[in-house]
């Protein structure tokens, strides 16, 4: 009795370890799943507000705000076209608007039980991110299992859970971005790929079989190829540019297909996956086409299904000259060639009979997928910037698994010499690997796609380790008991080997150090009081001038011109600043930028804020209105492109921050030239009792249209006036900065406010530019630097026009005569400023002075127009100085000026009298226009050396800044 209990026991210890053995995987993923959530959700409560207001870790994640928005209200549907961006045509959002807007959507009507409130909204979307990055752990670990087994897809999943970077960046709270989907229907595109190809060398699909219609015998290969084809056309709806992975996978069909042939192997296997796969993609992407005219890769199109088709083609091309080439007793080694010679003539034939698929297809290469021939705009895009040093940026995101990834690559590569099976799963994985590779040394965001094939063939890497050290780490109880010592030493450096690098004490940063530190975008919550403000503060789209057409624009509506032209109603209007912010003017605004962060409009954005005068400005913004083309355009170009114009398509505000004029200048000019150099220059500063050269910005910066408006507050412009500043100030000049010495830079002065001591600091730094000394108050080296609001916004109007004479004068010299106008203004956060135009009379003392702003506040948002916070403090008062044989002769004058008059262009009549010059002291000017040396911050410059002294040399010298060469600021 007690011999059969034993038995029992011991089987039902083996049924145990067996069980163990296949199923202890699941509650190894599923901790580790558990773990990426909790790493990914310690930042919660930074993004969750009292007023419930947004807060959102990028400006893209405003946008996919704005598209889950949308979608919720007209579930199930995603925008079709975008009205409410990319002025005055619009545009399709193609990568916005996708399944990965649906799926959270979707997602949000289960918990909120069809009608989901704002609150449940925003909370899936917070959460869903970090959740969508723990489920990327399902495909790495499958994938991983299939090269190196159970222990391998562990190691797979670990590596994934503990790496920094791109991928953990992207992927927590607050990152409503279609990244980590991305990345995730990558993952299941190619494990579905892989299971695939796997099948279809077991089951052998052959022609003969399609011809003979056995459905009995490619069912298998037939089922698991259109499940790839699904896979890969969910990730195509998750991100229309993932069309670059047909372009991997046409690279991976050739190569296997013409080894399999090389091999003696019938390519008619794999080439069956690649017909149905990519059949199956060609016809499900064709149904989601929006843009039926559009190759282009950020829409959906005609590029998608293209080159699915002609990939698929390809694959039953290749099958079948495989077939000729043997009925024709050719030798096998020339079939590859001969490949590669027809796939050069078909992109030439593509060259000359369709020119744009040729450019669509070479140019996304060129710059997504090869790390050369990239753009130069492409280099302003933070993301999409290669790594400066690929090797050791490589170690910062996955540390050492890099490179026992490349040695896994090496081990699978040589499996055959091995005697092993090379599968055809693996040629996938090779060159899926490599094309990851070279993406990311091509644009620094593809690390996160990296990381998928970093974890994933590290399993095979382990597997050979395994395999070499003959470990049997799947067995019972004896095979464990029987590791000798050199078998655990080799465990423990591989395990040293692969996560050493990314835990404590080796990593300064960690996972969940760079998770914890996650918050709201800095840009936007810096733009939010101005959005606001101008939300609240200007006409609704629509109803601009009294035009009451705001109901044509429904914020959440549908919109479908045919030609990819929006025809706007009458009292529409746009907002111009630079591409970094059209999201959250659309957003926190519910305003229509010009451009946007699709790059959309950049180049006549940045035309425009270069522009050296108001009178090409203006032309720029007309020809805009004109739907021209402007950047590269002469001003008597752009007057032809403006003339017959008849739409209302007008572009009214301008919104410009310290880092356009500063670190993002740049930029900027790179768009659409002249480049930054021609904006800059080396000049002597003052340092302590030392004199040094420092590099700054020079007229060609000063006289453009973003300078002209933000640093002089539109001194001297007829047809712009400051409207809003926000109540936070920074100061923007040349600096040290990380770089180096920087000419235009700029550091906020949070929670300043325009306080006594932002006043103090302003004077300090009016003293230092005129005394062209560098200052040091701040800690950092300062020079030709000012105090300015964070964030102003500007209005276009027609300006009102201040026209008189010059009493009892008679043939006055032009060329010796001045008429100015000035008057003061004060904007919400009590900064006082005045504005001064001047012009020269005509012989017989007419003059004419075009302003922009009013005197009084007569007219609003109900009117129309807009309720401006920078309010006049009195009148204009307008003097004129005339020098003659006799001398200097004065004359003065006063008037107001109505709103009215400066929305329509309205005339304004003003006498000036003579001033008796014995009311006059020598040398005091008191009463010429005040405000005549308006300074540049916006208030009087000081002349108190004292103040200057204070700061501007303190504990200073020459060794403190040292000359560089003249760069752009980034």
């Amino acid at each position: 009795m007690s011999t059969d209990t034993e038995r029992v026991e011991d089987g039902t210890e083996a049924s145990l370890l067996e069980s163990f053995r296949d199923w202890y995987h699941l509650p190894v993923l599923g901790v580790v799943m558990l773990f990426m959530v909790w790493l990914r959700t310690q930042s919660y409560g930074r993004f969750v507000t009292e007023d419930g207001t947004p807060a959102l870790a990028g400006i893209d994640s405003w946008y996919h705000w704005r598209t889950i928005n949308w979608t919720a209200e007209n579930y199930p549907h995603t925008m079709p076209y975008e009205a409410w961006t990319g002025f005055p045509t619009g545009t399709y959002v193609g990568q916005f608007g996708t399944l990965f807007d649906q799926l959270i959507v979707t997602v949000a009507m289960i918990v909120g039980l069809g009608d989901p409130s704002a609150e449940t909204l925003y909370t899936v979307s917070l959460l869903s991110i970090p959740v969508m990055a723990a489920l990327v752990a399902i495909p790495v670990f499958y994938a991983g299992r299939r090269l190196g087994g159970t222990i391998g897809g562990i190691v797979s999943v670990l590596v994934l859970a503990l790496s920094r970077g791109q991928f953990l960046s992207r992927s927590t709270v607050g990152q409503l971005d279609h990244h980590v989907a991305e990345v995730l229907f990558m993952g299941l595109a190619i494990l579905a790929m892989m299971v695939a190809v796997t099948v279809a060398e077991r089951e052998k699909p052959i022609y003969e079989l399609v011809a003979d219609r056995d459905w009995n015998a490619l069912r298998a290969p037939a089922i698991y190829s259109g499940l790839a084809g699904l896979a890969l056309t969910l990730y195509i709806w998750i991100w229309p540019s993932a069309v670059l992975l047909i372009g991997i996978l046409a690279v991976f069909f050739t190569v296997q297909l013409s080894l399999d042939y090389l091999r003696g192997i019938s390519p008619d296997h794999v080439a069956f996956v690649g017909a149905v796969s990519l059949g199956v993609t060609a016809v499900l992407t064709a149904l989601l086409i929006e843009a039926p005219g559009s190759t282009g890769s950020t829409s959906f199109g005609l590029l998608q299904p293209m080159t699915a088709v002609l990939v698929a083609a390809g694959c039953v091309f290749m099958a079948w000259l495989a077939r000729q080439w043997n009925d024709r007793n050719l030798e096998r080694r020339y079939y590859p060639v001969a490949v590669g010679g027809l796939i050069a003539a078909t992109f030439l034939v593509m060259w000359l009979a369709l020119p744009d698929l040729f450019d669509t297809i070479i140019g996304n290469a060129t710059r997504r997928m090869i790390p050369f021939g990239e753009a130069t705009t492409d280099t302003t895009i933070q993301e999409a910037s290669p790594p400066a040093n690929f090797l050791p940026h490589t170690f910062a995101e996955f540390g050492s698994a890099f490179v026992t990834m490349v040695a896994g690559l090496a081990f699978l590569l040589l499996r055959p010499l091995l005697g092993r099976k090379f599968r055809a799963e693996h040629t996938l994985v090779v060159v899926w690997s490599v094309f990851l590779i070279s993406m990311a040394a091509t644009q620094i965001r593809f690390s996160y796609y990296l990381l998928l094939a970093v974890a994933i063939v590290n399993a095979a890497f382990v597997a050979e380790l395994i395999r070499l050290f003959s470990l049997d780490l799947t067995g019972g109880l004896e095979s464990l008991r029987s590791v000798e010592t050199y078998q655990v030493i080799a465990i423990a450096l591989v395990v040293l080997l692969l996560f050493a690098p990314l835990l404590p004490p080796l990593a300064t940063a960690t996972a969940w150090g760079q998770a914890e530190q996650t918050g709201p975008q800095s840009s936007s919550v810096k733009w939010e009081g101005s959005n606001e403000w101008l939300q609240e503060n200007t006409p609704a789209v629509g109803n601009y001038g009294g035009a009451d057409n705001a109901s044509q624009l429904d914020y959440y509506g549908t919109y479908t011109p045919e030609d990819g032209d929006y025809d706007y109603p009458e009292g529409s209007y746009g907002v111009m600043s630079w591409w970094d912010y059209g999201h959250l003017v659309t957003t926190q605004a519910e305003r229509i930028p010009h451009s946007n962060p699709f790059q959309q409009n950049a180049r006549s954005s940045s035309a425009y804020l270069t522009a050296q005068s108001e009178e090409r400005a203006e032309l720029i913004l007309d020809g805009i209105a004109a739907g021209g083309s402007v950047a590269d355009k002469s001003s008597a170009e752009l007057e032809a492109i403006a003339e017959g114009n008849e739409t209302d398509e007008e572009i009214r505000y301008v919104m410009i921050d310290d880092e356009m004029a500063g670190g993002k200048f740049g930029a900027i000019t790179r768009w659409s030239g002249p480049d930054y150099g021609s904006y800059v220059e080396n000049q002597q500063f003052q340092v302590g009792n030392e004199t040094v050269a420092a590099p700054t910005v020079n007229d060609n910066y000063d006289n453009t249209t973003m300078a002209s408006l933000y640093l002089q507050d539109a001194a001297g412009m007829e047809q712009y006036r400051l409207v809003h500043e926000s109540d936070e100030y920074s100061v923007v000049g040349g600096m040290r900065g990380r770089g180096g010495l920087l000419p235009r830079n700029s550091v906020s002065l949070r929670g300043s406010g325009w306080s006594n001591q932002t006043q103090s600091l302003q004077t300090q730094l009016a003293a230092a530019r005129s005394n062209d000394q560098v200052y040091q108050g701040l800690g950092t080296p300062m020079w030709d630097a000012h105090v300015v609001s964070s964030v102003k916004t500007f209005e276009r109007v027609e300006g009102a026009t201040i026209t008189g004479s010059i009493d009892g004068a008679s043939g006055i010299d032009p060329e010796n005569a001045t008429v100015r106008a000035g008057v003061e203004l004060e904007t919400d956060t009590g900064r006082t400023f005045t504005y001064t135009q001047q012009a020269d009379p005509a012989a017989d003392g007419s003059f004419e002075l075009t302003v922009p702003y009013a005197t009084d506040d007569a007219l609003g948002v109900d009117d129309g127009y807009t309720n401006s916070s920078v309010e006049a403090t009195g009148n204009y008062t307008v003097g004129a100085v005339v020098s003659g044989d006799d001398g200097m002769t004065r004359y003065n004058g006063e008037t107001t000026v109505s709103e009215t008059a400066v929305v329509n262009g309205d005339t304004v009549d003003v006498s000036l009298e003579e001033v008796e010059t014995a009311e006059q002291p020598d040398g005091n000017e008191s009463n010429e226009t005040a405000g005549d040396e308006t300074a540049d911050d916006g208030t009087a410059d000081s002349s108190d050396a004292g103040a200057a002294d204070d700061g501007s040399a303190e504990n200073g010298s020459a060794e403190s800044i040292s000359a560089v060469a003249v760069e752009p600021a980034h």
